[in-house]
């Protein structure tokens, strides 16, 4: 999954890995708010990404990092 600061980035961030990997299927925007925080503005938004059919690659993985990077982000496993 890739952890972004808003959900302009982690949509910005799907749309461009959707069309990078069209193999990647279905990913999922979903807002995570921070631990006993209220405010929306303390929510970090989540790209939900599962594996393709061939598995985790390390150039895919390299790709998702550099991706989260770009949007001020980073992945997670999860």
């Amino acid at each position: 999954m890739l952890v972004l600061p808003d959900r302009d980035a982690a949509d910005e961030a799907a749309e461009e890995l959707s069309a990078r990997r069209p193999s990647l299927n279905d990913l999922s925007v979903v807002r995570d708010a921070l631990a006993g925080e209220d405010d929306a503005e303390d929510a970090q938004w989540l790209v939900v990404v599962e594996p393709p059919d061939s598995g985790w690659t390390t150039d895919l993985l390299a790709e998702l990092d550099a991706l989260a990077g770009e949007y001020e982000g980073w992945r997670e496993e999860g």
